[in-house]
């Protein structure tokens, strides 16, 4: 799964989708993933007044995102799940 770079996640290179413990969802490039930090490039982010998250990741499963952010680093604490956007039906 993935490209295969030394010390990089299994999920580098892959577009994924990032649940957190508030309300924010966010989808970008996963660049890596260690115990401290999940970074990710050309992120997307779902808030609770852009609308039903849902719909929100179906579109993006289908139609990609207009990125908001070159690269993101989300606290892994706050980190709730981790799974590529290809999993989620358009």
């Amino acid at each position: 799964m993935g490209t295969f770079h030394q010390g990089k996640h299994a999920l580098h290179g892959i577009t994924v989708v990032v649940g957190t413990a508030g309300d924010e969802l966010y989808v970008g490039r996963c660049d890596d993933v260690d115990e401290r930090l999940v970074v990710l490039l050309d992120v997307a982010v779902h808030r609770p007044e852009d609308g039903e998250a849902s719909a929100w990741l179906e579109r993006a499963a289908r139609f990609g995102v207009w990125p908001e952010h070159r690269r993101l680093a989300i606290d892994r604490q706050r980190v709730t799940s981790i799974r590529p956007l290809g999993e989620i039906s358009p």
